[in-house]
């Protein structure tokens, strides 16, 4: 197993350290390119600014069909939205307020490498993400080139970190461990915890590797079980977890989706149904604890405003013939242009 190391982003930040890389990241790929070995920086962003604001008036570009900033690419020099594939050129002046006073914020893939080719011009850099394995056999065709062409540093989202055997891997950076740990679900430390050991796994295949993640959240117990490869101790700890908060496995979860091109009607429906569902609750005596409807944490996508309602339960005949029951008394009412979806155990919860 790689020598892994965890790296306080606070304690850099209070060393006056405002880069990308903390100082023990930057030294450990000068030593790896000296030694001519490769190294993997690992960031699930892409893009090359994660959004773009006046610094005068605080106007923030978002997308126009999802309620969401667009994210800054400078290859293209545009600005798109990841859910809908909405794309407006770059701004240079702020339709707001019309300054020219426009900052990028965030970091993803581009930016990073981007960074990565300023201080270390003198390293070979390849990156992989979405946004460059668009052509056929693209991603076979980076990582092969990874591999055989002497390239010092490749640099990617989560495709880099799966199942992939690299010799002369001796490095993996991970720029920031907590991405993936401040989303609203309920796997998010399983699928961080998940993540950070499968790429600790691409370090020292054949050679000695080490691993440094950078990280706000130092002691956060999924971070320490990753530096120590503990799966039975985050097991443990995460089961006991789900266990108190009533989460799965300990029962099952149903998301209601509902939207809308409308606005009210979509905040007008997603009320009935759960009248409706709380009625038939009651009707049939049925085990299930049903949450008030909100508004989903991404508002609109593609012209959609999306309301939730979650339910908690464990899932039988009863619970299935409730869902269908209250299903069929919505639809009675005969409301137009509202879509409504029922998701047991969603993968996703935006």
């Amino acid at each position: 197993m790689p020598e892994i190391e965890i790296i306080d982003l606070r304690q850099e930040l209070a060393n006056g350290n405002r880069t990308i890389l903390s100082n023990k990241l930057h030294e450990e790929i000068e030593k790896n390119l000296g030694k001519k070995e490769q190294t993997i920086l690992f960031l699930n962003r892409r893009g090359f600014s994660t959004f773009v604001m006046c610094r005068d008036c605080g106007y923030t570009v978002k997308c126009k069909k999802c309620n969401i900033s667009l994210t800054y690419h400078e290859f293209t020099d545009t600005l798109k939205c990841h859910y809908c594939g909405y794309e407006i050129p770059n701004l240079k002046t702020c339709p707001s307020c019309k300054s020219k006073n426009i900052k990028y914020f965030g970091t993803g893939t581009e930016k990073l490498e981007n960074e990565i080719q300023k201080i270390f011009p003198q390293a070979k850099t390849i990156r992989m993400d979405i946004d460059t394995v668009t052509k056929k056999n693209s991603h076979e065709k980076i990582l092969s080139k990874f591999k055989n062409e002497n390239i010092d540093i490749l640099i990617g989202t989560q495709m880099v970190v799966k199942g992939h055997h690299f010799p002369n891997v001796t490095l993996v950076g991970v720029i920031a461990a907590d991405s993936s740990l401040n989303i609203e679900d309920y796997r998010a430390n399983e699928r961080t915890f998940d993540i950070l050991t499968q790429v600790a796994g691409r370090a020292g295949r054949e050679k000695e590797g080490r691993v440094i993640i950078q990280t706000y959240n130092p002691e956060n117990f999924v971070i320490e079980c990753a530096k120590k490869q503990n799966y039975d101790i985050f097991y443990s700890t995460e089961i006991e977890l789900r266990k108190e908060l009533k989460y799965p496995p300990f029962c099952d979860i149903i998301l209601f989706g509902i939207s809308s091109k409308d606005k009210e009607k979509a905040q007008n429906a997603s009320k009935k149904f759960h009248e409706i569902l709380q009625k038939n609750t009651n009707k049939y005596k049925v085990p299930i604890t049903i949450y008030n409807p909100v508004v989903a944490p991404i508002s609109k996508i593609k012209n959609n405003y999306r309301w939730r309602i979650i339910a908690k339960c464990n899932l039988s005949n009863n619970i299935l013939n409730l869902v269908n029951n209250t299903l069929e008394d919505y639809y009675k009412l005969k409301i137009k242009n509202v879509r409504i979806i029922v998701d047991t155990n969603p993968n996703n919860m935006n």
